[in-house]
């Protein structure tokens, strides 16, 4: 009860503060003339007749055409994960349900790895080829294999028509 009592008093000491301030900001406010209208388009305040130099300053560095905009940041790799032998899985399991409840679509990609969770993204690369995918799936379930890739990630990498290929991996910060 005296914490709302003490704070009754703090609104109070500080609306009588506050009172002053508001008739200065009332004053630059634009009212129309008795019988005047208004409307949407006029505005609603009086600017002032010099601009303030600071504020235009403050963006400056923006519209210098020197100045270029930083690079995007790379994929930042979170941990090197065993290498090994990729293969691929395509059409005749498109809609299936994957083990992570979405349905499969061998144009995204997507892989299925044993252990990385699902949403997990990780960069597969041969050669001079790499890709990101999203794991979504469980497998491979072929001995000596580490991921199973969607076709589209397969055809990428050129291991499609080969059925598998080595791989490297690395898991992608999220």
């Amino acid at each position: 009860m005296k914490a709302v009592a003490a704070a009754a008093l703090a609104l109070l000491a500080l609306g009588g503060s506050i009172g002053p301030a508001l008739a200065e900001v009332d004053a630059g406010i634009a009212t129309p003339a008795a019988g005047e209208e208004t409307s949407p388009d006029q505005p609603r305040f009086v600017p002032s007749a010099e601009p303030d130099a600071g504020f235009a300053d403050a963006f400056a560095p923006f519209d210098d055409p020197s100045i270029a905009p930083a690079p995007a940041p790379a994929d930042v790799v979170a941990q090197d994960i065993p290498d090994g032998v990729a293969s691929w899985y395509g059409r005749e399991f498109a809609g299936h349900r994957t083990a992570s409840g979405e349905r499969f679509d061998p144009a995204q990609y997507t892989a299925a790895h044993r252990t990385l969770p699902f949403g997990s993204r990780v960069r597969v690369t041969r050669g001079s080829r790499s890709v990101v995918v999203r794991i979504n799936d469980r497998g491979p379930f072929h001995g000596g294999r580490v991921i199973d890739l969607s076709q589209a990630a397969a055809e990428e990498l050129g291991i499609r028509s080969a059925g598998s290929g080595q791989v490297e991996l690395a898991l992608l910060e999220s």
